[in-house]
């Protein structure tokens, strides 16, 4: 149990610290355009999604409490 609580908080460590360094990434969302008939027309959009600094923050402080609180469980 230890061991999956530090492991989860490294996780958590590691994902806070690469949503300050590169908060923003970028996706396609498919979207239907026409639809006639069986033939159907689609579109890729590009998005954009923003990581806001609080969330970073709560994952990077959230992951060092794991890492420092895991070997105290008994």
């Amino acid at each position: 149990m230890k061991r999956l609580v530090i492991a989860l908080g490294l996780i958590f460590a590691i994902l806070g610290l690469v949503a300050f360094i590169h908060p923003n990434f970028d996706y396609h969302k498919r979207e239907e355009v026409v639809r006639i008939g069986p033939v159907t027309a689609t579109v890729d959009k590009p998005e954009t999604a923003r990581v806001p600094p609080v969330v970073a923050g709560a994952l990077l402080m959230a992951g060092a409490a794991l890492i420092v609180l895991g070997p105290r469980i008994k």
